[in-house]
Protein backbone atom coordinates (compact mmCIF):
# COMPACT_ATOMS: atom_id res chain seq x y z
CA UNK A 1 0.00 0.00 0.00
CA UNK A 2 1.49 3.27 -0.77
CA UNK A 3 1.55 6.70 1.48
CA UNK A 4 0.83 9.62 0.83
CA UNK A 5 1.93 12.12 3.23
CA UNK A 6 -0.83 14.20 4.48
CA UNK A 7 1.17 17.40 6.01
CA UNK A 8 4.22 19.16 4.48
CA UNK A 9 6.65 22.47 5.90
CA UNK A 10 7.16 25.20 3.19
CA UNK A 11 10.88 25.28 2.26
CA UNK A 12 10.06 27.76 -0.03
CA UNK A 13 6.92 29.05 -2.51
CA UNK A 14 7.72 30.59 -6.08
CA UNK A 15 4.89 32.24 -7.22
CA UNK A 16 5.53 32.01 -10.82
CA UNK A 17 7.90 28.82 -11.08
CA UNK A 18 8.85 26.06 -13.54
CA UNK A 19 7.81 22.52 -12.41
CA UNK A 20 10.91 20.21 -12.43
CA UNK A 21 8.56 17.82 -12.74
CA UNK A 22 5.96 17.89 -15.22
CA UNK A 23 7.44 19.67 -17.99
CA UNK A 24 5.61 22.49 -19.80
CA UNK A 25 4.07 23.02 -16.02
CA UNK A 26 4.21 26.93 -14.78
CA UNK A 27 2.81 28.72 -11.83
CA UNK A 28 2.70 29.03 -8.31
CA UNK A 29 4.85 26.44 -6.64
CA UNK A 30 5.85 25.09 -3.52
CA UNK A 31 8.46 23.49 -2.40
CA UNK A 32 8.14 21.75 0.52
CA UNK A 33 9.08 18.30 3.26
CA UNK A 34 6.56 15.99 4.08
CA UNK A 35 6.09 15.84 7.88
CA UNK A 36 6.07 11.76 8.19
CA UNK A 37 8.37 10.43 5.63
CA UNK A 38 10.59 13.39 5.24
CA UNK A 39 9.99 13.46 1.53
CA UNK A 40 10.80 16.66 -0.72
CA UNK A 41 7.73 17.94 -2.96
CA UNK A 42 6.93 20.05 -5.53
CA UNK A 43 3.43 21.13 -4.99
CA UNK A 44 1.22 22.95 -6.99
CA UNK A 45 -0.78 25.44 -5.48
CA UNK A 46 -3.86 28.07 -6.10
CA UNK A 47 -3.25 31.40 -7.49
CA UNK A 48 -3.17 34.42 -4.95
CA UNK A 49 -1.96 32.52 -2.27
CA UNK A 50 1.08 32.78 0.10
CA UNK A 51 3.26 30.67 1.88
CA UNK A 52 6.24 31.54 4.31
CA UNK A 53 9.39 28.96 4.77
CA UNK A 54 8.10 26.58 7.73
CA UNK A 55 4.41 26.78 7.22
CA UNK A 56 2.91 23.57 7.89
CA UNK A 57 0.37 22.76 5.00
CA UNK A 58 -2.21 20.07 4.46
CA UNK A 59 -1.39 18.47 1.44
CA UNK A 60 -3.14 15.31 1.59
CA UNK A 61 -6.83 14.70 -0.51
CA UNK A 62 -9.26 15.48 2.05
CA UNK A 63 -7.94 18.87 4.06
CA UNK A 64 -6.68 20.97 0.56
CA UNK A 65 -6.73 24.45 1.00
CA UNK A 66 -4.57 26.17 -0.88
CA UNK A 67 -3.16 22.89 -2.67
CA UNK A 68 -3.90 22.51 -6.35
CA UNK A 69 -1.79 19.05 -6.45
CA UNK A 70 0.94 17.45 -5.25
CA UNK A 71 3.12 17.47 -8.73
CA UNK A 72 5.55 14.74 -7.10
CA UNK A 73 9.10 14.08 -5.26
CA UNK A 74 12.05 16.34 -5.82
CA UNK A 75 15.50 15.22 -5.39
CA UNK A 76 17.90 16.94 -2.69
CA UNK A 77 19.66 18.88 -6.13
CA UNK A 78 16.48 19.63 -7.26
CA UNK A 79 15.84 22.22 -4.52
CA UNK A 80 15.87 26.12 -5.26
CA UNK A 81 18.71 27.65 -2.83
CA UNK A 82 16.38 28.98 -0.70
CA UNK A 83 14.55 25.91 0.14
CA UNK A 84 18.20 24.77 0.73
CA UNK A 85 19.03 27.61 2.54
CA UNK A 86 15.69 26.80 4.95
CA UNK A 87 15.88 23.33 4.97
CA UNK A 88 17.68 22.75 8.46
CA UNK A 89 15.71 25.23 10.07
CA UNK A 90 12.54 24.08 8.66
CA UNK A 91 13.76 20.39 9.66
CA UNK A 92 14.48 21.96 13.29
CA UNK A 93 10.84 23.12 13.69
CA UNK A 94 9.43 19.60 12.06
CA UNK A 95 11.49 17.65 14.66
CA UNK A 96 9.91 19.78 17.87
CA UNK A 97 6.88 19.84 16.71
CA UNK A 98 6.50 15.90 16.17
CA UNK A 99 8.60 15.59 19.03
CA UNK A 100 7.34 12.23 20.42
CA UNK A 101 8.30 10.85 17.02
CA UNK A 102 11.51 11.38 16.71
CA UNK A 103 12.19 10.61 20.68
CA UNK A 104 11.12 7.00 20.20
CA UNK A 105 14.83 7.40 17.70
CA UNK A 106 16.73 7.73 20.68
CA UNK A 107 14.55 4.62 22.63
CA UNK A 108 14.52 2.48 19.90
CA UNK A 109 17.79 2.85 17.53
CA UNK A 110 19.95 -0.55 17.27
CA UNK A 111 23.53 -1.12 16.49
CA UNK A 112 24.04 -1.29 12.57
CA UNK A 113 27.17 -3.60 12.87
CA UNK A 114 29.40 -5.01 15.83
CA UNK A 115 31.12 -1.54 15.64
CA UNK A 116 28.77 0.73 14.90
CA UNK A 117 25.46 1.76 16.37
CA UNK A 118 22.95 3.81 14.79
CA UNK A 119 22.69 6.32 17.53
CA UNK A 120 26.30 7.21 16.22
CA UNK A 121 24.75 8.20 13.05
CA UNK A 122 23.62 11.16 14.78
CA UNK A 123 26.10 14.26 14.53
CA UNK A 124 27.76 14.92 17.86
CA UNK A 125 26.54 11.62 19.19
CA UNK A 126 29.92 9.63 19.64
CA UNK A 127 30.48 6.17 21.61
CA UNK A 128 30.52 8.14 25.00
CA UNK A 129 26.97 9.43 24.19
CA UNK A 130 25.44 6.16 22.83
CA UNK A 131 26.67 4.36 25.63
CA UNK A 132 25.20 7.05 27.84
CA UNK A 133 21.71 6.74 25.59
CA UNK A 134 21.35 3.61 25.52
CA UNK A 135 22.82 2.69 29.36
CA UNK A 136 19.46 5.41 30.51
CA UNK A 137 16.93 4.13 28.18
CA UNK A 138 17.24 0.64 29.20
CA UNK A 139 16.62 2.09 32.84
CA UNK A 140 13.30 4.03 31.57
CA UNK A 141 12.69 5.57 28.05
CA UNK A 142 13.04 9.19 27.55
CA UNK A 143 9.79 11.38 27.41
CA UNK A 144 11.00 14.15 25.79
CA UNK A 145 14.08 16.29 24.46
CA UNK A 146 14.69 18.10 27.66
CA UNK A 147 14.71 14.48 29.38
CA UNK A 148 17.17 13.41 27.08
CA UNK A 149 18.99 16.62 27.69
CA UNK A 150 18.88 16.29 31.35
CA UNK A 151 19.95 12.57 31.86
CA UNK A 152 22.94 12.53 28.86
CA UNK A 153 23.68 16.12 27.92
CA UNK A 154 23.25 16.01 24.46
CA UNK A 155 22.49 19.57 23.47
CA UNK A 156 19.75 20.55 21.40
CA UNK A 157 18.73 17.08 20.04
CA UNK A 158 16.39 18.62 17.28
CA UNK A 159 19.56 20.27 15.45
CA UNK A 160 21.49 17.09 15.47
CA UNK A 161 18.61 15.28 14.00
CA UNK A 162 17.90 17.66 11.29
CA UNK A 163 21.47 17.78 10.52
CA UNK A 164 21.35 14.18 10.18
CA UNK A 165 17.95 14.31 8.11
CA UNK A 166 20.06 17.29 5.44
CA UNK A 167 22.90 15.06 5.36
CA UNK A 168 20.46 11.96 4.06
CA UNK A 169 18.17 14.08 2.10
CA UNK A 170 21.64 15.46 0.33
CA UNK A 171 22.73 12.00 -0.52
CA UNK A 172 26.00 12.70 2.12
CA UNK A 173 25.14 9.37 3.41
CA UNK A 174 25.02 5.29 2.09
CA UNK A 175 23.00 4.65 5.27
CA UNK A 176 19.79 6.12 5.79
CA UNK A 177 17.72 6.25 9.39
CA UNK A 178 15.12 8.84 8.69
CA UNK A 179 14.88 8.83 4.91
CA UNK A 180 13.21 6.62 3.16
CA UNK A 181 13.92 6.64 -0.41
Amino acid sequence: MKRYEEFAYVLDFVPRGKSYIIREREGPLVQAIGQERLTLLEILVTPDSDFIPGEKIAIGKENRTKIVSVLGKLNYDELSTEARTELQSVLEKLIVENEAHFVSYFNELQPLTPRLHALELIPGIGKTFMKQIVSERERKPFDNFADLEKRVGVHDPAKLLAKRIVEELSGGSRITIFVHH
